[in-house]
């Protein structure tokens, strides 16, 4: 009968990483008690060292997210007025009667 291959939750994951960083139990004793590979666990423990960058990002990549949307509020403010004056002057230049005394 063929092995089934485990998954594992993000969730376990995460705590098999943070016991093993903690420094509470060895990379070892985390393997037996979870029958894990270490290899695995070494695996995982380098995915989580490699995304810890993208964590502290998040804030600098959020203020600029907002910085550009409070860009393009103002801009669609400006051109909202922009086109109010032109609906206006277009109004006055639709009803200005032509050379024969007619409107156009």
């Amino acid at each position: 009968m063929p092995r089934t291959r485990r998954s594992f939750s993000p969730e376990f994951k995460a705590k098999v990483v943070v016991d093993l960083l903690t420094g509470a139990v060895s990379q070892a004793e985390v393997a037996r008690k979870h029958g894990l590979k270490p290899d695995l666990i070494a695996r995982w423990k380098a995915d989580a060292l490699g995304r810890l960058p993208e964590l502290f990002a998040g804030d600098e990549q959020a203020q600029q997210h907002q910085d550009r949307v409070a860009e393009l509020e103002q801009i669609i403010g400006r051109q909202t007025c922009e086109l109010e004056v032109l609906k206006k002057a277009s109004r006055l230049l639709a009803g200005r009667p032509t050379g024969n005394g007619r409107s156009s």
